[in-house]
């Protein structure tokens, strides 16, 4: 039984790579929401339960802003992470066989 609709003569290798590749970033942004929300619940948690302790005296709408901001800066390392490490993983098992 056939579970593709084309056989390896459709794509060329520069296809394969891309797609290799985009499913590392795609690898990249699960990780990212799985390391973002563990953390949030960590933290959140803690501000729910004592926030005069743990609030580091900002205010709810700082949180929110430092919540925004650290979204955006792991997204963007884990989306360059993973996309490095595709390509690295893309010469080290694909190219070298060739050669």
């Amino acid at each position: 039984m056939r579970f593709f609709i084309c056989d390896n003569s459709c794509m060329n290798k520069k296809t394969k790579r891309y797609i290799y590749t985009g499913l590392f970033v795609l690898l990249g942004i699960i990780i990212s929401f799985l390391v973002h929300a563990s953390l949030e619940l960590a933290i959140i948690e803690l501000l729910l339960r004592d926030f005069t302790r743990w609030g580091l005296g900002l205010s709810w709408d700082t949180w929110f802003a430092i919540h925004h901001v650290c979204t955006v800066i792991l997204l963007v390392v884990f989306v360059a992470l993973c996309l490095q490490q595709g390509r690295y993983w893309w010469e080290r098992v694909y190219e070298k066989k060739n050669k």
